[in-house]
């Protein structure tokens, strides 16, 4: 039986990537906020207030959540170009997913959000050298990773997050 936390298997850390890994992921980054434009299309209000999985998070908290952790990503992006090696801060993702903007805002307004934040995400991934994806910062649960590590992570994590959704969909007949 398929794992409904991981309907896309469970991230595989990379700290380097050849180019045209790198590319086909900054590409998934690119498509991620149309993917997730479509998997919610149409979906009514109960539907949006079902959790993808039983114990799991509603469809409403997930398209909260990918903005909010895809805006840590790009800061963390930003901080590994500007500082040499940046401790960051992580967040307590399910702390942020029960807090009122998670459980009651329209879903359109991180809609928006997540396609603003990966328009200017992109830009700044497209026009990097080689060696800025050999950069560094310090995550208090991995240690050091890389630019490129940041890339994988994140190509996935909206690859995750889209496939709760279209798994929930499909499961229901929605």
């Amino acid at each position: 039986m398929t794992d409904l936390r991981y309907p896309v298997g469970k991230f595989e850390s990379r700290s380097k990537l050849n180019p045209d890994e790198r590319l086909a992921m900054i590409e998934q980054i690119a498509a991620a906020p149309a993917r997730m434009r479509d998997a919610v299309r149409g979906l009514s209000e109960p539907q949006l207030n079902t959790p993808y999985r039983e114990g799991g998070w509603t469809v409403r908290q997930v398209v909260h959540h990918v903005p909010d952790s895809h805006l840590n990503g790009y800061t963390r992006l930003k901080l590994a170009l500007t500082e040499r090696e940046p401790t960051i801060k992580p967040y307590d993702q399910s702390a942020w997913a029960d807090l009122a903007d998670s459980r009651d805002t329209p879903i359109e307004t991180s809609l928006m959000l997540l396609e603003s934040v990966h328009d200017r995400w992109v830009r700044l991934l497209r026009s990097l050298d080689a060696a800025a994806f050999e950069r560094t910062f310090r995550h208090p649960e991995h240690g050091a990773v890389t630019v490129d590590w940041l890339i994988a992570m994140y190509a996935w994590h909206g690859r995750h997050h889209v496939a709760h959704i279209t798994s929930l969909r499909k499961e229901k007949g929605w």
